[in-house]
C-alpha cells in the first residue's frame, strides 16, 4: 500500500491504484502542456504580425521525444 496526499489528508491506497491514478494525471498533464505549448505559437505568431516583424524561425519546432533522445546519445556515445 501506498500513502497518498489529497489536500491535508493522507490517505493508504494499494500500490497499483496509486500507479493508475499517477500515470492518469501525468497524461492529462502532457496533454494539457502541449495545447498550451500549440496556443503560445500561434499568439506569438500573432504579436509578431501585430509588429510587423517576421515570423521566428524554428519556433514550430518539436521537442525531441525521449526515445529520440536515447537513439541519439546511443549514437553519440559511439
Amino acid at each position: 500500500k501506498a500513502m497518498v496526499c489529497f489536500g491535508s489528508m493522507f490517505i493508504e491506497l494499494p500500490k497499483a491504484k496509486t500507479q493508475e491514478m499517477l500515470r492518469q494525471d501525468q497524461e492529462e498533464l502532457d496533454e494539457e502542456i502541449n495545447k498550451l505549448r500549440k496556443e503560445l505559437r500561434v499568439k506569438v505568431n500573432r504579436l509578431y504580425e501585430a509588429q510587423g516583424k517576421p515570423e521566428l524561425k524554428g519556433f514550430n519546432l518539436n521537442p525531441m521525444s525521449a526515445e529520440e533522445m536515447k537513439l541519439i546519445n546511443r549514437i553519440l556515445e559511439g
